[in-house]
């Protein structure tokens, strides 16, 4: 792969460049062994300091798999049964109800789920949660009945009603929030504790946290605004909170890639990190496999607030499957990327995916509102697509 530098390098400075670039961008490649590939170019904040790969994001729904890890290990100890009712750990979600729309005077017309939520389904998101950015219900609870946003970190945030009887079907939604809780209760620590001990010592990662310490906060690129005329506007008063009420399972940790790629370095070994084992190779192997039942299926994302996000798809027209936890493509995506592999994205536009088939994974990091933002995703697409074609010239060669 002597050409892969050389290509991404091509990639990631030319997205930050013209009338509609991103502020900046690092992105890393990675075997099963190290980082292969690593660049940053442009600016943490437009005019700012230069990026660097020790810059700090926010990773968003990129933590979504590292909670999916740790309730993974919950599996393995004993702790927890996927198919118990999730209340038996998180008590508070077994108050929560199904809401069947609004009455004539604007009121949530509110009944009891079917059925418990199982944390089989909240890994799944097929429990019945959705997102506000994502969800016009969930949009009009925000607007007319005062439903926090998720960003805000708190227990009002997650305490929402039920958008479907679980097990209906897929949305995209905070079931991994609930996951946390879930952990939490099974652990007795708050989520963050338990990653740094049981997958953040194993992998001897530093530089990842729900709570930044100083240094971090230092290195931290700025979140951007992305204007109907293509410009962006630096989001300075904007940021997930340092020191949450809830550690948000679903999207809020703090890192930088290079971190990133020893959490993918442990999936593409089989659930082992250089300092001990964080999964069992068994429990990686049906972890990965997509699990919805049909007519259960990934579909795309639509984007009800605008500043938020995009309408957003991986790979439109071919089909995809959820795991524990990530997106599966259950057909080879036009990058190169084969059927089996995993993935999936953070709201301010990051990108990972994991292909264990051959032993590669790859993260890009931007931090620019909204989501699926067509310069960043489609330089994400390009680089993904650069891996595979030196892969192809190598094993040619």
């Amino acid at each position: 792969m002597t050409d892969l530098k050389s290509k991404c390098d091509t990639i990631l400075s030319g997205v930050c460049e013209g009338d509609t670039r991103v502020p900046g961008v690092v992105a890393q490649v990675t075997d099963r062994n190290e980082t292969i590939y690593s660049g940053a170019f442009g600016e943490r904040r437009i005019g700012g300091d230069p990026m660097t790969e020790d810059t700090v994001f926010a990773i968003f729904s990129t933590t979504k798999a590292i909670a999916g890890t740790a309730a993974l290990q919950c599996v393995e100890d004993g702790l927890l049964n996927l198919d118990t009712p999730a209340k038996e750990y998180a008590p508070e979600i077994g108050k929560l109800q199904v809401i069947d729309g609004f009455d004539a005077g604007g009121e949530p017309i509110l009944r009891a789920p079917k059925t418990d939520i199982t944390t089989r389904q909240l890994l799944l998101h097929t429990a019945g949660f959705g997102y506000d950015f994502f969800n016009e219900t969930y949009k009009r609870l925000a607007e007319e009945k005062g439903q926090p946003s998720v960003v805000t970190g708190s227990h009002a945030a997650i305490n929402t009603p039920l958008l479907f009887d679980p097990g209906e079907r897929w949305e995209y939604g905070t079931n991994i929030d609930w996951v946390g809780q879930v952990v939490e209760g099974i652990r007795g620590k708050r989520l963050g504790e338990v990653m740094s001990e049981r997958i953040f010592a194993p992998l001897g990662i530093t530089d990842l946290a729900f709570t930044r310490t100083d240094d971090m906060k230092a290195r931290t690129a700025t979140i951007h605004a992305r204007g109907d005329d293509g410009g962006l506007t630096p989001m300075d008063d904007f940021a997930l909170p340092d020191d949450p009420e809830v550690h948000m399972g679903g999207h809020g940790l703090y890192g930088t890639v290079t971190e990133y790629m020893k959490f993918i370095r442990m999936w593409l070994n089989d659930g082992a990190g250089p300092k001990g084992r964080v999964l069992e190779p068994e429990t990686v192997e049906w972890a990965i496999r997509g699990s919805l039942v049909p007519p259960q299926k990934v579909t795309m994302l639509p984007g009800v607030i605008p500043s938020l996000s995009n309408d957003a798809e991986f790979f439109p027209g071919l089909a995809k499957d959820w795991s524990y936890t990530f997106m599966v493509n259950s057909e080879e995506a036009p990058t190169g990327r084969p059927a089996g592999a995993i993935g999936w994205a953070g709201l301010a536009n990051c990108f990972y995916w994991i292909d264990r088939a051959n032993g590669c994974g790859g993260y890009w990091a931007t931090q620019i509102l909204p989501f699926a933002d067509a310069a960043s995703f489609t330089g994400y697409m390009d680089f993904e697509a650069a891996v595979y074609q030196s892969l192809t010239s190598a094993n040619a060669a």
